[in-house]
C-alpha cells in the first residue's frame, strides 16, 4: 500500500538527514579546533585538550619537579589532565546535543 505523497515525505526526511550530517561534521571539525586549558598546583602544571577529548599539550614548570616528591607531580599532572579533558567533554556534549536535540543517536560522539 502506497501512502499518497509518501515519496515527497521520504525525500524531505532524506534532505533533513543530509543537512544534519553536514552540521554534525562541521561541529566535529569545530570541536577539534577548540582548546581547553586546566592547571594544577597554582599553575605549575598545565594541560591542554581539544574538543575531541585528546590531550594536545602538557606544560610542567621546573619548580614542580622535585625528585624527592615525584608522587605530587604525578597527582598534579593527573588533576590538570582530567580537568582539561572534562572541559572538552562538556563542550562536545553541549555542541552535539544542540544539533541532535537530545535524540541520543548512537555513534554520534
Amino acid at each position: 500500500m502506497k501512502i499518497p505523497g509518501g515519496g515527497g515525505l521520504q525525500r524531505q526526511l532524506m534532505r533533513q538527514m543530509e543537512k544534519l550530517q553536514q552540521e554534525l561534521k562541521a561541529a566535529q571539525e569545530e570541536l577539534g579546533q577548540l582548546r581547553f586549558d586546566a592547571s594544577a598546583g597554582g599553575g605549575v602544571v598545565t594541560a591542554v585538550a581539544n574538543g575531541h577529548g585528546e590531550l594536545i599539550e602538557l606544560r610542567i614548570s621546573p619548580e614542580a619537579v622535585d625528585p624527592e616528591d615525584v608522587e605530587m607531580l604525578q597527582d598534579l599532572v593527573i588533576a590538570a589532565v582530567r580537568e582539561a579533558l572534562e572541559k572538552g567533554r562538556k563542550a562536545q556534549e553541549e555542541k552535539m546535543g544542540a544539533l541532535t536535540g537530545g535524540l541520543g543517536l548512537p555513534g554520534i560522539f
